[in-house]
């Protein structure tokens, strides 16, 4: 990936960076540098919070990469899943309900989600719920499009 911009961010864009991230996950990001990096082949941006590839922009929204999900461990918008699916989800594969074993039930359809394994509860990839949390447990149908995940460019991403 080619970096095209990279500055500091100003204190207010890092307050909406913090505001969103705890509404989304229930995790206050702490950090002394905050940088944008922006880049020439690539879809979104990546907020280092010092020097890390922690938050990532999605359509415009805040949210934690995976390695910054782990950094921080988030305590709502998790779904969890099973052995089973642990090398789907982390090869970037959707998530389908048969490999859910949890979701939280504030989940909303629409909403940006992190898709955890249930044995060490380690982030495996970040999604976008296409259903409501209390619908994603079940038998069949695809339930999270995966937008960023374990091995992606952006988790080997580095400065």
């Amino acid at each position: 990936m080619q970096v095209k911009s990279r500055h500091h961010l100003r204190s207010d864009d890092i307050d909406e960076i913090r505001d969103e991230v705890a509404d989304g996950l229930g995790v206050d990001i702490d950090g002394d540098s905050f940088e944008l990096v922006e880049f020439v082949d690539a879809d979104y941006e990546v907020v280092l919070v010092d020097g890390d590839p922690l938050v990532f922009y999605v359509d415009d929204d805040p949210f934690l990469t995976v390695r910054g999900a782990n950094a921080y461990e988030p305590e709502t918008g998790i779904v969890v899943v099973d052995a089973g699916a642990i090398s789907f989800v982390s090869d970037g594969a959707d998530v389908m309900r048969p490999g859910i074993v949890e979701a939280d039930r504030g989940i909303r359809e629409g909403d940006l989600v992190v898709i955890a394994e249930e044995t060490h509860e380690k982030v495996l990839a970040v999604g976008r719920a296409l259903v409501d949390g209390d619908g994603m447990v079940g038998d069949e149908g695809k339930v999270v499009e995966s937008i960023h995940h374990v091995g992606d460019d952006l988790y080997e991403f580095s400065i």
